[in-house]
């Protein structure tokens, strides 16, 4: 990133740094991107079902992750693998900047197949905190408004360098003898099942019908591939459901239009998915400070 454009850019994330600031673009095409500025804590543990990969811009930013502390700093690159427990805080009193990428795992299974000539399991950085060249050209892409456009041009790349990206920080992806058998047809109906009935709960049942499968072996090969269980993903599709409907209607109703149980059993999920309360979510993306 050049200097001038790294500046212009402090500067924009500074003017937002008198209060806990969150603004993410529309899921397109499996990619969100968001940026954000918090002042203290702002993440309780909680899981993503994609991978969440983004860039320290001011600050430090800290989070537990994999039994350790993590500590970015402006520059570093940020790596979390789907299903992976974390949570997030400000490492300074100065409080924390920064932007992410969040990318549906089979984007980048179908990516890595086309690098590597095979079908392999989802490649996984050890490192969290890392200078990677590759993950750090797709956020800066992703930065610049192109994703929100709908420029598939942009989108392709950006898919393209973060499979670089995460095959470069596992070589494993690479190893000819590392070979894993997948039904892929099978696990593309699970996957398109489950965004279709994204407004109730789903049994095992139904999925061993569609695909021919076992419960047991179709939940071993999906969170092989995807890197994530069919019941979190699932529960994933009506929580993210859920989210774009915040604001527009009362917590009690979008539960129930969403297939949860009730409203705290839908709060409860909310938080552990996303580190943060449906109504803190609200107001963080509604422009209204949080304190």
């Amino acid at each position: 990133m050049n200097h001038h454009l790294k500046v212009k850019h402090q500067q924009r994330i500074e003017g937002l740094c008198k209060s806990d600031y969150m603004r993410s673009t529309e899921a397109i095409t499996g990619l969100q991107f968001l940026q954000a500025w918090f002042a203290g804590d702002a993440y309780e543990n909680h899981r993503h079902d994609t991978y969440a990969i983004g860039i320290t811009d001011l600050g430090v930013q800290c989070y537990d992750y994999r039994g350790a502390t993590q500590s970015s700093t402006p520059g570093s690159v940020m790596v979390l693998h789907p299903d992976e427990l974390h949570n997030g805080r400000a490492g300074s009193v100065a409080g924390f900047g920064y932007r992410m990428l969040y990318i549906e795992p089979v984007l980048i299974a179908d990516a890595v197949r086309h690098i590597t000539g095979r079908y392999c399991p989802l490649p996984f950085a050890k490192e969290s905190v890392c200078d990677n060249p590759y993950l750090e050209q797709a956020v800066i892409l992703a930065a610049d408004g192109s994703l929100a456009n709908g420029e598939s041009l942009a989108v392709d790349q950006v898919i393209l360098l973060l499979a670089e990206g995460l095959v470069s920080a596992d070589r494993s992806c690479i190893d000819p003898s590392n070979k894993v058998l997948f039904d892929t047809q099978a696990l593309d109906k699970v996957r398109e099942y489950l965004q279709t009935h994204d407004d109730r709960v789903v049994h095992s049942s139904e999925l061993e019908h569609i695909t021919g499968l076992s419960r047991y072996d179709l939940s071993r090969q999906f969170n092989k591939l995807l890197g994530i269980s069919p019941y979190r993903y699932s529960v994933n599709r009506r929580l993210n459901k859920a989210r774009q409907l915040i604001g527009k209607k009362p917590l009690t109703e979008l539960a129930l239009q969403c297939g949860f149980s009730d409203q705290a059993h839908f709060s409860r999920l909310f938080k552990a998915t996303f580190g943060m309360t449906a109504g803190k979510y609200a107001k963080l993306n509604a422009g209204t400070a949080v304190r």
